[in-house]
């Protein structure tokens, strides 16, 4: 991936972004320990190639917001695709829009599935941009549909 492509906005100020949120079915034997191990690794990598977002893991299902440059985020779905870990794929939401990022702070953080909707509201409530309040509502919305812990 090429990180030339990535240039960090200031405070306050937006980029073009692209984004995923998915879900997918985990393989039969993932552990906590395997989780675990994604994340490290987009602990490791996700900063150098401009990738932010959060993963929720429960309930044998993965449930993740994506968001960076396009090509990073392109490269990272394929590799996510070709993870032994995941089956079933869904890809819930795609935009591509110049906006402040949803999670600017967080490589790639772990949220319990219990916590997601309180994830979500508190970054509602920090968003600034209409774009990052309807993409949340819509967020939520398919939380409630979906009837996630």
């Amino acid at each position: 991936m090429n990180t030339d492509l990535y240039d960090e906005p200031r405070e306050g100020s937006a980029t073009l972004l692209h984004n995923i949120v998915y879900c997918s079915r985990a393989t039969p034997g993932v552990t906590d320990a395997d989780v675990q191990a994604i994340i490290a690794t987009a602990r490791r990598y996700n900063p150098a190639y401009g990738v932010t977002g959060l993963l929720v893991y429960g309930a044998d299902v993965f449930f993740q917001w994506l968001e960076g440059p396009k090509t990073s985020i392109e490269a990272l779905m394929a590799n996510i695709r070709n993870d032994r870990r995941h089956n079933t794929l869904v890809e819930l939401a795609v935009n591509e829009e110049v906006r402040e990022r949803m999670f600017p702070t967080w490589d790639m953080e772990l949220v319990q599935p219990d916590d997601i909707r309180e994830v979500l509201q508190d970054a509602l409530r920090d968003a600034k941009a209409a774009v990052n309040t309807k993409a949340l509502r819509e967020l939520l919305q398919k939380v409630e549909e979906a009837e996630l812990p």
